[in-house]
């Protein structure tokens, strides 16, 4: 059974790499939903039920785990010096729609 190429959602639809991205910026640790959020318009909810259909399913039980335990993926357990979406050393991604300083 192959993955889907286009996954639908309230505002739109988003393609193949699109969904990589999101799953990449799932993966990292300094990475909150409420940046996911902001590039995308995926709730917390939305990237996991993304999650749990993209991978595989021991994968997803990994993952969940981790984020359950991360304080820098949701926004109410980070510290306050942290209050930017990206490393201000993090070279230009492509696609990356927050601009560049």
């Amino acid at each position: 059974m192959t993955k889907p190429i286009i996954i639908k959602i309230d505002n739109g639809v988003l393609n193949e790499a699109q969904i990589d991205r999101i799953i990449e910026m799932a993966w990292e640790d300094r990475t909150s939903f409420d940046a996911i959020k902001f590039q995308f318009g995926l709730s917390e909810s939305d990237v996991k039920a993304l999650m749990k259909k993209e991978i595989k399913f021991s994968s997803y039980k990994l993952w969940r785990e981790r984020v359950e335990n991360c304080k820098t993926k949701h926004a109410a357990k980070r510290t306050q010096a942290i209050d930017r979406f990206k490393c201000n050393r993090q070279r230009a991604i492509s696609n990356n729609k927050i601009s560049k300083r």
